[in-house]
C-alpha cells in the first residue's frame, strides 16, 4: 500500500458509499404506488442528500467526499419530464392533508410543513434538474458517481446466458454516459452480487472497480494480506472494496444502532393510514398507504403506534449530531488500532442504500452532514473510490469469492420457493433474444422490434420484483410487473418471426409507456 497517502497526521480514511435505486416508474403512473415510491425518495432522501453534500462542500471542501451509484432507471426518472412536471401536485396534495389536520395535529407537524416547502423550494431553483446538481458535485470530485446493471438485475442468475449480462451493464454505461458525458469506471452491482468470471465482464465493459460485502474479499484466493481494509486487484484488472460491517452496523440496525433511537421520527406511523379513505380518494389516492407523513417519534419501540408522542425536530438534529460524532470517534479508535505501520494507513468502506438516510431514517441526511463536517476533528479522511485508486496504490492480486450482501450472504434471497419461478423465465427469454440478435436487421421496422424487445427484457430481469415476492409485502404488484414485461416480449418476438402479422397500436403503446433507455443498442446481447 502506498505510504505516502492520505498525509501522516491522518490515522486512515473512510469511505462511505450510497446506492440510489428505483425501479422504473411507468408512464402515466399517476398517483400510484410506485410514483410514491419515487417522490417520497426525492423528497426525504435526494433533496436533502444534495443540500447535505452542498452545505460541508462549503465549509470543508477538501474531506466532503462520497461515492453514490445513480441507477439507470433512477436517473431515467429523475430526467423524465412527465415527473417533474407531476411533483408539485404531489407536494401540494400532502400540504392539503396537513394543513386540514386539526390545530393540535397541525402543529406538532408544523416541522414538516416547513421541510416540505423547503425541499420544494430546492426543487423549483434547479427547475426540477436533480441530475446536474449531482452532475457539479461529481466533476468537482465530491462526489465519485457510479453506475448499475441496466435494471438492477441480479446477475448471478442471469450468468446461463452472460450475453444478458452483458445487455445490463453495458446499457447502463451507455445510459450513464448519455446523462453525465462521461462514462463511469465504477458499478454497483445489484445486492453486491459477485460470481467467478464476472470480473472479466466488467473489465471488457470498461469497468475498473466495485464493491462487494466483506465475505466476498475474506473468501478470496488467496487470502488478501489486509482484509477488507485495502482493495483488492482480480486478475482481470478489477478492483474490489470489501465492506466493512463495523463501520457499517451502526447506522444499518435499527435495534442495535443509531436509528431506533426513541428521539428519532417513527416510520410505520404515516397519517395515509389514518384518514378516512374517502379522503383519499377526493385526492385521486385510490387505496390506503404511507403519504409520507409522519411526525411522531419512536418514543418507546415497545409501546403502540397510537401511543407515540408528537416528535420535537431540534432534538432528533441534536441526536443526530451526537451520534456523527460517536460514529467518527468509534473509526477514529477502529484506524488507530488498524495502523499496523507507517507505511500502511487502513480503508474503511461503509455501503449503504442511499434511500435509509432521509426516506427509513428521516435524520439520516443532517448525520451524514455532520460526518463530512467533523471527521477532520477525528484524524480521519474522507475519501471516495475513483480518489482513492487515482492515489494508484500497489493492490493484492486475488480472486474474489462468489456472494452478495443479501441475508445469507449469498443467492437465496433471490432464489427460493416465492420467487425461483422467475429465473427459468428470464433465462427463457434471454436466450431466445440472444439468438435473434444473431440475425441481420434488414429495415427500421426490425431494429425498433428489437430495440422494445430488449427494454421489455431489461425490465423483466429487475430484481426488485424478486425482493418483493421473498419480502411479501406488495406482492401482487410485482408478479403483475414480471408477467406484464414478459408478455411484451414475447409478443415482440412473435412480430420479429412474423413480419407480415406486426400490430403497430400495441408497439407505438408500449414503446410509448416503457420509453426507457433511448440510446438502447443490440449489439451489446450479440455474442
Amino acid at each position: 500500500m502506498n505510504g505516502r497517502y492520505p498525509p501522516k497526521n491522518v490515522l486512515g480514511q473512510l469511505a462511505i458509499v450510497l446506492h440510489a435505486h428505483l425501479p422504473y416508474v411507468r408512464k402515466n403512473e399517476i398517483n400510484s404506488l410506485e410514483e410514491d415510491w419515487l417522490f417520497q425518495a426525492i423528497l426525504e432522501c435526494y433533496i436533502p442528500l444534495l443540500q447535505s453534500i452542498e452545505s460541508s462542500k462549503k465549509e470543508n471542501p477538501e474531506n466532503t467526499k462520497l461515492t453514490i451509484s445513480l441507477s439507470p432507471t433512477l436517473l431515467s426518472l429523475l430526467n423524465n419530464i412527465q415527473i417533474q412536471e407531476t411533483f408539485p401536485s404531489w407536494i401540494k396534495t400532502r400540504n392539503d392533508f396537513l394543513n386540514e389536520l386539526p390545530l393540535k395535529e397541525k402543529n406538532a407537524s408544523a416541522f414538516l410543513i416547513k421541510n416540505l416547502n423547503d425541499k420544494y423550494l430546492y426543487w423549483e431553483n434547479c427547475s426540477g434538474n436533480l441530475i446536474e446538481k449531482f452532475k457539479v458535485l461529481n466533476n468537482s470530485g465530491n462526489l465519485d458517481i457510479l453506475t448499475c446493471a441496466a435494471t438492477h438485475g441480479y446477475l448471478p442468475i442471469l450468468r446461463e446466458n452472460p450475453e444478458t449480462i452483458k445487455g445490463q451493464i453495458n446499457t447502463a454505461i451507455r445510459s450513464h454516459e448519455n446523462i453525465f458525458e462521461t462514462k463511469p469506471l465504477g458499478i454497483w452491482l445489484p445486492e453486491c452480487a459477485y460470481y467467478e468470471g464476472l470480473d472479466e465482464i466488467l473489465f471488457n465493459s470498461g469497468i475498473r472497480y466495485t464493491i462487494l460485502d466483506g465475505h466476498g474479499i475474506l473468501n478470496s484466493t488467496p487470502r488478501p494480506r489486509y482484509g477488507v481494509y485495502a482493495p483488492i486487484c482480480s486478475k482481470k484488472g478489477v478492483a474490489f472494496f470489501g465492506r466493512d460491517s463495523e463501520s457499517t452496523l451502526p447506522v444499518w440496525s435499527a435495534k442495535e444502532g443509531f436509528p431506533g433511537d426513541k428521539v428519532y421520527r417513527e416510520f410505520h406511523k404515516d397519517l395515509g393510514w389514518e384518514l378516512p379513505l374517502s379522503k383519499l380518494q377526493k385526492k385521486g389516492i385510490s387505496t390506503k398507504r404511507p403519504l409520507g407523513l409522519k411526525f411522531h417519534k419512536i418514543t418507546d419501540e415497545n409501546i403502540s403506534l397510537g401511543e407515540k408522542e408528537f416528535y420535537l425536530e431540534n432534538e432528533a438534529k441534536n441526536k443526530a449530531a451526537e451520534h456523527a460524532d460517536a460514529y467518527l470517534l468509534a473509526r477514529s479508535k477502529q484506524l488507530e488500532k488498524l495502523t499496523l505501520s507507517s507505511s500502511f494507513k487502513p480503508l474503511l468502506v461503509a455501503p449503504f442504500d442511499a434511500e435509509l438516510f432521509g426516506h427509513w431514517w428521516y435524520e439520516g441526511p443532517f448525520f451524514i452532514e455532520n460526518i463530512l463536517k467533523n471527521s477532520n476533528k477525528y484524524s480521519i479522511k474522507l475519501t471516495n473510490l475513483k480518489e482513492f485508486l487515482i492515489q494508484k496504490p500497489n493492490l493484492q492480486i486475488c480472486d474474489p469469492s462468489p456472494s452478495s450482501w443479501g441475508q445469507g450472504g449469498y443467492h437465496n434471497y433471490w432464489i427460493n420457493d416465492a420467487n425461483a419461478w422467475i429465473v427459468p423465465e428470464i433465462t427463457k427469454a434471454g436466450s431466445t433474444f440472444v439468438d435473434l440478435c444473431l440475425e441481420n436487421f434488414n429495415n427500421d421496422l426490425s431494429l425498433r422490434l428489437f430495440n422494445q424487445a430488449a427494454r421489455e427484457l431489461l425490465l423483466s430481469e429487475s430484481s426488485d420484483w424478486s425482493f418483493i415476492l421473498r419480502a411479501g409485502t406488495t406482492t401482487e404488484l410485482a408478479k403483475e410487473r414480471i408477467e406484464r414485461h414478459l408478455f411484451r416480449f414475447w409478443k415482440l418476438v412473435e412480430m420479429i418471426k412474423n413480419h407480415s402479422n406486426i400490430n403497430f397500436k400495441f408497439l407505438e403503446d408500449i414503446e410509448e409507456e416503457d420509453n426507457v433507455f433511448p440510446n438502447i443498442n443490440i449489439d451489446d446481447w450479440r455474442k
